[in-house]
């Protein structure tokens, strides 16, 4: 009978086992938790949503600087006052006052992410910018290289990539028509004079337009400086003899012009260049050839060439 009772006491709890071990193993298979439809089901459920990338707000505070951010399709919370004509996408934003002076309360107050100005400007602006506590991109626009540069560098930046690349591919088409086109021809020498209202500097091969002349094939008369700009002394340029003389008139176009024709006509000097003999001055369009390189480069290149080359002239 005890035999009896003991073994009627194990077949309990070998069924009381293999009874647990069948609920768990249909929990198992009940649980959404083990299967992977379930798993992938959790898993997007805890993904978090990707946080909305916030719109840069940029300022151009010069001229070419909102060229450059229109050609890379960027929109701009501040653009400089000026009386040259900006780009239509802009018409409604904020003016931010002249280059050379921007209004640093304005620019504060627009609250950027970026504010451009240009390597130019920064000796004179850098120190007002530090104390408004504004931190400044200065873009090096004195050579179409260095133009390129900053273009591509932007573009990068703000995933401008196809927008920059195609300018550069431009530019650089430009220039190989141009060496094709001046190929074997001797090199003109060349003086470039930057007029203000009142006075006028002598461009070096380091400005804009002394790289463009280099470009073109000229050779400027001024050599070894390391400037921009020069202080004139029409003495010393007589003896460089150029064979072409360019003048660009910045700020009051008109009025430099005037003050160019003046200062030719009553400084007798001017008549012992071989560039006034020759009739060989040119007046260069503000437009195109600015103090700094701007995204018309490629225009300024092809009206420059007849004037280095007048056999070129279509």
């Amino acid at each position: 009978m005890k035999k009896m009772i003991g073994l009627m006491a194990v077949l309990c709890w070998v069924i009381l086992i293999v009874g647990c071990a069948a609920n768990t193993e249909n929990a198992k298979q009940k649980s959404p938790a083990s299967t992977p439809a379930a798993t992938q089901q959790q898993s997007a459920e805890v993904t978090p949503e990707p946080t909305p990338k916030e719109e840069p707000r940029i300022i151009a505070t010069t001229v070419s600087a909102t060229e450059i951010m229109d050609l890379l399709d960027l929109n701009l919370v501040g653009i400089p006052t000026s009386a040259k004509k900006l780009p239509e996408r802009y018409a409604n934003v904020e003016k931010v006052g002249n280059p050379m002076g921007p209004d640093m309360e304005k620019v504060k107050s627009l609250k950027p992410t970026e504010v451009l100005s240009v390597t130019t400007l920064k000796y004179d602006l850098e120190p007002l910018f530090q104390s408004a506590g504004i931190e400044a991109n200065f873009l090096n626009l004195t050579s179409l290289a260095k133009l390129e540069e900053s273009v591509v560098q932007l573009g990068e930046k703000y995933d401008r990539k196809a927008q920059a690349e195609s300018v550069i591919t431009r530019y650089e088409d430009k220039i190989a028509e141009i060496k094709a086109a001046i190929a074997g021809k001797p090199s003109p020498k060349v003086l470039i004079l930057l007029g203000v209202p009142g006075s006028y500097l002598v461009a070096t091969e380091h400005s804009y337009i002394g790289d463009l002349v280099r470009i073109a094939g000229g050779v400027n008369i001024v050599q070894g400086e390391s400037v921009e700009y020069l202080a004139s002394n029409t003495e010393y340029l007589q003896q460089g003899n150029p064979d072409v003389i360019l003048r660009a008139a910045h700020g009051m176009p008109e009025e430099v012009i005037k003050m160019f024709n003046e200062d030719f006509i009553k400084n007798d000097i001017w008549k012992h260049f071989n560039a006034v003999k020759n009739k060989r001055v040119y007046d260069l369009p503000e437009e195109l050839f600015g103090t700094t390189a701007n995204l018309a480069a490629d225009t300024a290149l092809s009206d420059l060439l007849p004037m280095l080359y007048p056999e070129l002239k279509q």
